[in-house]
């Protein structure tokens, strides 16, 4: 999940999808690769159908290097924090090694920092691919297209646009963005992720991203 500016709503549908895929029996892992700004966890455990308080979820760190393995749940997504001592590891190795530490068949979503910086590119150069988050103002789809091209760059192709708090989205979206808009996440508050219309729009979103990308996961 990549996006231009902090606050465009990457860390919500990092796990609003992730929940979405867990409904159709995925065996999900949700990481937090925002390792300055960490709030994957936090938002995990303040939302109604979280399975974990945040101080017991595993930290991407702890869970590779102490365990070796991670099996994670059919029913939820495994959220894995960002490590408590960030100035001890590098992001980028970290990252690398959760493809060893999971099942080939599990989606691994990760909570990419903000923007087009060093930060952003850690986690970019380990996905396969990114799947942009944006509100459609014109200076956040302005710095999304940089997000956009620097993923590019790093030879994980953007295949698809969220746009968020917005019930459509304009064919000019697209252009600009050089991938479609494969999901429209309509605005709800105070918690949007457990708003029904909200879910709903997760799910489709999950849906379009497993006809056309998830080959290789293990979803019903």
């Amino acid at each position: 999940m990549a996006g231009g500016k902090g606050g465009s709503g990457k860390t919500t549908t990092t796990l609003g999808l992730g929940r979405a895929l867990s409904r159709r029996g995925a065996p999900v892992v949700a990481a937090d690769a925002d390792w300055d700004l960490p709030n994957l966890a936090r938002l995990a455990s303040a939302t109604d159908d979280a399975r974990e308080p945040a101080g017991d979820l595993p930290t991407v760190i702890d869970a590779v290097q102490t365990t070796g393995e991670i099996r994670p749940d059919r029913r939820a997504p495994t959220v894995l924090a960002a490590p408590d001592d960030r100035g001890g590891a590098d992001a980028g190795r970290v990252l690398a090694s959760l493809a060893e530490a999971l099942p080939d068949d599990a989606p691994v979503l990760l909570d990419c920092p903000a923007g087009a910086s060093p930060d952003a590119a850690a986690p970019l150069r380990v996905a396969d691919r990114c799947l942009l988050v944006t509100p459609l103002r014109r200076a956040a789809l302005r710095d999304t297209a940089k997000t956009a091209a620097l993923a590019r760059r790093l030879d994980c192709a953007p295949v698809g646009a969220v746009a968020v708090r917005a019930e459509s989205a304009p064919a000019g979206v697209g252009e600009l963005l050089g991938c479609p808009v494969l999901g429209r996440i309509p605005s709800a508050e105070p918690e949007p992720l457990s708003d029904s219309s909200v879910r709903a729009a997760y799910g489709d979103l999950a849906r379009r991203l497993v006809d056309a990308h998830g080959a290789r996961w293990r979803v019903a």
